[in-house]
């Protein structure tokens, strides 16, 4: 079955992003208002979930901030009140999602749905009907710069490159829809890009890299560091001329590590399951707000607003494109800082800096002494997936021992503790780390940041 999507609507709404790009500031600000003001309209008048908190909408009492903050926890107990088609249910939705042979594939005939990894305590599902596709991928086209513009001048249907996409393939996650979706949409695209899975050894990824020698580079920070390091070793023998970064946090160290070994351009972007094209890097490296469509709130610990220049104890998301699932005040746990000046680029959009997603990697000794590296993606996808566990901390005690801490105690603590260890030892074989010990701690008080959310792979 075709994927979502449909051609004209794509067009008008990227006609729509290219010129608010050359607006002013307060056009941008504009468009945002009318939006968010046609999205709460619908939502009092039609959603029995936010409806009770908009009664007073249509006198003009009633404004973004005044609302109550909503946790995923809460937004997924009343899942089927959450969206506004009743014929989407939940449990309809978690069996789609069980089935990898149908990522990509449109859920119900007409809506793209991925689901997301359970930082917050508790995975969440997404559904997206064509409209907000057309808004995604419309920022995706014309808001996010080619890192070589010239090549994508000369090839802007990339026939000349090899795409390597590297991250977790056998769940209905964003990035693996969207390899899928884009491949169906442009049947050109299925013979450039390939995936590769982060939970094998690395050594079978690392020779499947070298057959493909990828021109291009698509994965998180976190693993295009260690394959940097491996063609720093001479193992991996990849240079790719475009790496492209985003799902957790790229540090300036990491940057310019992975530049240095490649001697190409890194680009990073900023999204999340609840919007996946927040924001871009312009050229001068400056990560800038697709303000027109997300509004995102830095606050305190007690939700109150954050000024410029002062980083955000949690940060909270509305997603001004979709109305099959509206997301209004949504705390997305991470912490942020608006910069109070416009960028020396001239985009009208404001800049922001992110901390988002920043597990550490697991550096562990194999049996004859050799290094391995553990990446904190395939971990969290191993105890997720497999062990069925979302709430959690894996830390590094030392070079052959690993602790796993649950919050949950008695039955439920050991029963969900032995089924996550299972799954996870059986990975450590995989990447040859069979004499790895995992100490198990249930009825464990997880250690949080300052903005509650609890880092979920830690190094010592």
């Amino acid at each position: 079955m075709a994927s979502v999507f449909e051609r004209f609507l794509f067009a008008a709404t990227a006609l729509d992003v290219r010129v608010a790009g050359c607006a002013k500031a307060v056009d941008i600000t504009a468009r945002q208002q009318v939006r968010l003001s046609r999205l709460l309209y619908s939502l009092a008048h039609g959603n029995s979930l936010y409806a009770p908190y908009l009664r007073d909408f249509l006198d003009g009492s009633t404004h973004l901030q005044t609302l109550p903050v909503f946790q995923r926890s809460d937004l997924m107990q009343d899942f089927d009140k959450w969206v506004t088609d009743p014929e989407i249910r939940l449990v309809d939705l978690q069996e789609f999602t069980n089935d990898p042979g149908r990522i990509g594939e449109p859920y119900n005939g007409k809506y793209t749905v991925w689901k997301s990894s359970g930082t917050a305590g508790q995975p969440g599902f997404f559904v997206q009907d064509p409209s907000a596709m057309a808004v995604y991928d419309a920022l995706e086209a014309y808001r996010c710069l080619p890192s070589v513009p010239l090549q994508r001048y000369l090839d802007p249907l990339f026939l000349n490159e090899r795409i390597a996409f590297v991250g977790a393939t056998s769940g209905h996650f964003a990035s693996m829809v969207s390899v899928r979706r884009l491949a169906d949409i442009n049947p050109w695209m299925a013979q450039v890009i390939r995936s590769f899975s982060i939970l094998q050894p690395t050594v079978a990824l690392v020779k499947q890299l070298n057959d493909c020698l990828p021109s291009i580079l698509a994965t998180y920070p976190t693993v295009a560091s260690m394959l940097a390091e491996q063609t720093a070793m001479g193992t991996l023998h990849i240079a790719p001329s475009e790496v492209w970064c985003g799902g957790e946090t790229l540090s300036a160290a990491a940057r310019t590590r992975i530049e240095h070994v490649w001697h190409c351009r890194v680009t990073n972007n900023y999204g999340a399951s609840e919007f996946p094209t927040m924001a871009s890097e312009c050229s001068l490296g400056h990560m800038h707000l697709n303000s027109d469509w997300v509004i995102l709130e830095p606050v305190d610990e007690h939700f109150k607003p954050v000024p410029p220049g002062h980083v955000s104890a949690t940060t909270l998301l509305t997603n001004l494109a979709n109305t099959v699932q509206p997301v209004l005040r949504y705390d997305i746990g991470d912490q942020l800082t608006f910069m109070d000046r416009p960028c020396a680029c001239g985009s009208p959009l404001p800049v922001i800096y992110v901390t988002g997603r920043n597990d550490a990697s697991l550096r562990m000794r194999a049996e004859h002494g050799e290094s391995v590296v553990l990446l904190p993606m395939a971990l969290t996808t191993v105890l997720e997936e497999q062990g069925h566990l979302f709430e959690f901390q894996l830390r590094r005690v030392d070079g052959q021992t690993l602790e796993l801490a649950i919050p949950q105690s008695g039955v439920q603590g050991d029963a969900a503790i032995e089924r996550a260890c299972t799954a996870l030892q059986q990975f450590l074989q995989m990447q040859g780390l069979s004499q790895t010990r995992i100490v198990r701690r249930t009825g464990t008080a997880l250690q949080r940041g300052s903005s509650g959310k609890a880092p979920r792979v830690l190094a010592e």
